[in-house]
């Protein structure tokens, strides 16, 4: 394969990092098929023509459906809303498209399922969009658990926080509508359970409350309207492996702008790492001298693939659109039928089974068997 054709559904801030991986893959990894930028979709024709000229496609459709049905499309990236996954994942596999979309899967469980049964009719490669998975610095803390470098692990914590909605006064759109999901629990909750199942394995039960910091919003034109969705929610967790675990999210905590703060705990030291620092990791280890005992910094390069592909002075530092250029690489393997490090539409509706059972927990206030969803 010397190169694929590639179409784009949506443009906003996920659709433009999607570009910019279609744009940069070829260049950073030199290997795989060299993405041909077909077709572009967006909400009107005057906002894809905009937006095909800014990004580089070849052509521009103010209809979603003509990008899924264009013969030179090979594979399809999904970054619309969420509530919109469904409809378009299931049309693109169905017209034989290898797809790449946007998390989380779909809004309802049903809607999940679906489009893991099209995968798995199409034959094609179906991936989520969880970069956070791809950074070398958790690649490493991956590396250092398989090594036991911290022993058997005991509890793990993760907060994901944000403050984009901390300001009550903050205009209603539509990740405080219902239709969007649950709110924080799935638009911010899959990222750390894509971290939680790829470092440590599944969850096996959960107790988890949600919580509405502000009842309404402001309209643009006046008015206010009821918040639909929850901004905040606090999980227990027990991890197939035994151990115990705390998840605590947050789109309304003022000062935290990308924080995802990951603690492992275990039986002979600890691993932090903080999204915000995403090219730092702290190992304590209970193997070094007494008298020396303390976390380290571990800053990540060259010596951490695929770091040394982007730049090969350790201390530079990657940034977001760096592992969606990762995880874009590993999608083209997959296509090729490489081993590849993704989280397909089988391990993605894990996640989302969990997520709902996480909701149903909430609602019947009680722990929930994550295999019963």
């Amino acid at each position: 394969m010397q190169q694929i054709g590639v179409g784009l559904i949506g443009t906003g801030y996920m659709g433009k990092c999607h570009a910019l991986a279609w744009n940069s893959v070829k260049a950073v990894f030199g290997s795989g098929p060299r993405p041909r930028l077909v077709h572009l979709g967006e909400v009107t024709a005057e906002l894809a023509l905009q937006k095909a000229e800014e990004f580089g496609f070849e052509r521009a459709t103010g209809d979603w459906r003509e990008v899924v049905a264009d013969p030179e499309v090979e594979v399809v990236s999904v970054t619309t809303p969420n509530q919109f996954h469904a409809e378009m994942a299931v049309a693109a596999l169905e017209a034989g498209k290898h797809v790449w979309c946007e998390k989380p899967m779909a809004v309802s469980f049903a809607d999940a399922e679906r489009m893991r049964a099209a995968a798995r009719a199409s034959g094609r490669t179906a991936v989520l969009g969880y970069n956070y998975i791809q950074n070398p610095a958790i690649r490493h803390i991956e590396a250092l658990l398989r090594q036991g470098a911290i022993g058997e692990v005991n509890h793990v914590r993760l907060e994901m926080d944000e403050d984009f909605m901390a300001d009550p006064d903050v205009l209603f759109y539509w990740k405080s509508e219902a239709s969007s999901g649950y709110g924080a629990l799935d638009d911010f909750g899959v990222h750390p359970l894509s971290l939680i199942t790829t470092l440590l394995g599944p969850v096996e039960r959960v107790m988890a409350n949600m919580s509405k910091p502000y009842p309404d919003r402001p309209l643009r034109d006046g008015g206010r309207r009821t918040v639909e969705t929850y901004d905040i929610a606090s999980v227990l967790i027990e991890l197939a492996g035994g151990a115990s675990g705390v998840i605590a999210l947050s789109r309304t905590a003022w000062g935290r702008k990308g924080r995802i703060a990951v603690q492992i705990f275990g039986a002979r030291g600890t691993i932090v790492y903080d999204q915000e620092r995403l090219n730092e990791v702290q190992l304590y280890s209970t193997g070094d001298a007494p008298a020396e005992q303390g976390f380290r910094t571990i800053l990540t390069g060259g010596l951490h693939p695929p770091y040394d592909r982007f730049v090969p002075a350790p201390g530079h530092g990657l940034g977001f659109n760096d592992l969606k250029i990762i995880e874009c690489h590993e999608l083209l393997k997959a296509i090729e039928g490489k081993p590849a490090r993704i989280i397909d539409f089988e391990a993605g509706l894990e996640i989302e089974r969990t997520v709902h059972a996480m909701a149903r927990s909430h609602h019947e206030g009680r722990w929930v068997t994550v295999a019963s969803q």
